[in-house]
């Protein structure tokens, strides 16, 4: 049977962006998803238009579920990521990408400067915490500078900037997986979360430059980047301001049925 064929699926009931992104990431996988995945990734999509977190999402993947490393690259939005260095054996179904917090990371092909500087988001689930407290970085831009963006842990808490240039410390999370995200939607503070719990910071602003935004790592100028982490990741995304508690139940729904269904 051609190929094109076999990756026909009914549509009747999925929400059309998942329609859309669920034959994408089969055909790169060159398969069709179990049906309780495909159903994961439908609730998904469904879930945060409920939520009304979806469109704030604007560069965001699912790194779990798909069959192929190129299928868990496949974007839910935005641009698709560049890999750089990740191989299909860095790659789990159920538990995401593991980096090996020395050369692999993704560039996730947005700039910090796409979205406005008080209307932001970035977010990870993390499955494994990196080994070193020297590899801590999740996701970052900027370098340490004013206006950066820095997703990160040590080895007892969360600690994020969001475009400014103070680390602030979040909820303990511990060797917990889980949820670790920033949203702003003011020029006087953010929110934080982790290990399940909101944790307003008192932050102000600054300008952000044209730094790439990279997983895994911390981009800073001239497309370099630093602190990478061999961290276990199963989701990311950026974009504006949303409702962090909203998208972490959505995200970890999601990643529970996709463990149960493989």
């Amino acid at each position: 049977m051609p190929m094109n064929n076999r990756l026909l699926r009914p549509t009747t009931g999925l929400d059309p962006d998942a329609a859309r992104y669920l034959a994408a990431v089969e055909a790169a996988d060159g398969e069709p998803l179990e049906p309780a995945v495909r159903t994961a990734i439908n609730a998904f999509f469904r879930d945060t238009k409920a939520a009304g977190v979806f469109d704030a999402l604007k560069a965001c993947c699912i790194l779990a579920g798909a069959r192929t490393l190129a299928g868990a690259l496949v974007p839910v939005v935005g641009d698709a990521p560049l890999n750089l260095n990740f191989i299909s054996d860095d790659y789990n179904r159920e538990t995401g990408l593991v980096g090996n917090g020395s050369t692999k990371f993704l560039n996730a092909n947005r700039l910090l400067s796409a979205d406005p500087q008080d209307d932001y988001h970035c977010s990870v689930y993390e499955y494994t915490a990196a080994s070193s407290p020297n590899s801590m970085t999740l996701l970052g831009g900027g370098g340490a500078g004013s206006g950066a963006v820095t997703l990160g842990r040590t080895t007892s808490a969360a600690y994020t900037r969001c475009r400014s240039a103070t680390l602030k410390t979040g909820a303990n999370v511990g060797d917990v997986a889980g949820f670790i995200g920033t949203s702003r939607a003011a020029g006087s503070g953010y929110s934080q979360r982790s290990g399940g719990v909101n944790t307003p910071q008192t932050d102000a602003s600054s300008d952000v430059g044209d730094y790439i935004t990279t997983v895994f790592a911390r981009g800073t100028t001239g497309g370099g980047r630093d602190s990478l982490s061999d961290a276990r990741i199963a989701f990311y995304s950026i974009g504006e301001s949303l409702d962090l508690e909203a998208l972490d139940l959505a995200v970890s729904t999601l990643l529970t049925a996709i463990g149960v269904a493989i």
